[in-house]
C-alpha cells in the first residue's frame, strides 16, 4: 500500500493499484491543515480517539452531509455523535475486525495513555491494516501480533523518550515512521530520531515524512 503523510497524525493509505481497493484516511484532526482535502479524496475515515487533534468533528460532519458514500469507524464515544447516519458510521472497539475500501482493519487498544491523574481518560483503539501497518492512537499498547510498519507518536503531554523506546523494542518492527510530531521543532524531531536509532536504543531508524510526502509500506 501506499501511505501519505499529514501533518500530526493523520495519514492516508491507498492501494497500489486503485483496482485492488479504495483509500482510507486516519485521524484528520483540527491540526492538519490539509485534512479536508484528505477526506474529501478518502473511502472512509477511521478515528482512533475523541481528542480535537484526530478528529475535526465539523469536518466530518459536513463530509458525511455531503458525501453519502463516506464511511466512518471509530470508538462508540467518537461516533455516537453522527448517530443520524445510521450505516454509514460504524462503532469499533478492540477485538473487532473489519473491511472497508479494499483494507482489512483489525481493532486493538482501549485507552488513551495517560496524560496526568487529574485528566480522565478516554477511550482510544489502534488499527492494525491488512496486517501490516499499525496506528495506535495516543497509546502505547502492543498488539498481539506482528507489525511489519509501525507509525510512532513523538510528541505530545502523554509521550516520553524512554517509553517510545521500550515501546519499538517490544514491537521490533520492522520499518519505523514518525506521527504525532507537530509539539516537535525540526530538531527536536532529529533528536528523537538519533535517540531512537541503531546507534542508542533502537534497532530500527525512526523515518520522518514531510508533509504530503508518500512511500510504500
Amino acid at each position: 500500500m501506499r501511505l501519505t503523510k499529514h501533518a500530526h497524525a493523520c495519514v492516508t493509505l491507498s492501494k497500489t493499484s486503485r483496482e485492488d481497493g479504495g483509500r482510507i484516511v486516519i485521524d484528520p484532526g483540527t491540526f492538519t491543515p490539509d485534512a479536508d482535502v484528505a477526506v474529501a479524496a478518502a473511502d472512509a475515515v477511521l478515528i482512533t480517539h475523541e481528542h480535537f487533534d484526530h478528529v475535526d468533528e465539523e469536518l466530518i460532519s459536513r463530509s458525511l452531509e455531503a458525501r453519502p458514500e463516506l464511511r466512518v469507524f471509530g470508538p462508540r464515544p467518537v461516533v455516537e455523535r453522527w448517530l443520524g447516519y445510521r450505516g454509514r458510521v460504524t462503532a469499533v472497539a478492540p477485538g473487532d475486525r473489519v473491511s472497508v475500501a479494499g483494507f482489512d482493519i483489525a481493532v486493538f487498544g482501549g485507552e488513551h495513555a495517560c496524560i496526568h491523574r487529574d485528566i480522565p481518560n478516554v477511550a482510544n483503539v489502534g488499527y492494525l491494516v491488512d496486517d501490516s501497518l499499525y496506528h495506535p492512537g495516543d497509546s502505547y499498547h502492543v498488539p498481539d501480533c506482528a507489525v511489519d510498519t509501525l507509525l510512532l507518536p513523538t510528541s505530545g503531554p502523554w509521550t516520553s523518550v524512554g517509553a517510545a523506546a521500550d515501546y519499538v523494542r517490544q514491537l521490533a518492527p520492522r520499518r519505523l515512521i514518525q506521527i504525532h510530531e507537530v509539539m516537535l521543532s525540526q530538531i527536536g524531531q532529529q533528536s528523537m530520531a538519533r535517540f531512537l536509532s541503531p546507534r542508542m536504543l533502537t534497532d530500527v531508524p525512526l523515518t520522518i515524512l514531510s508533509d504530503g510526502e508518500t512511500v510504500t509500506v
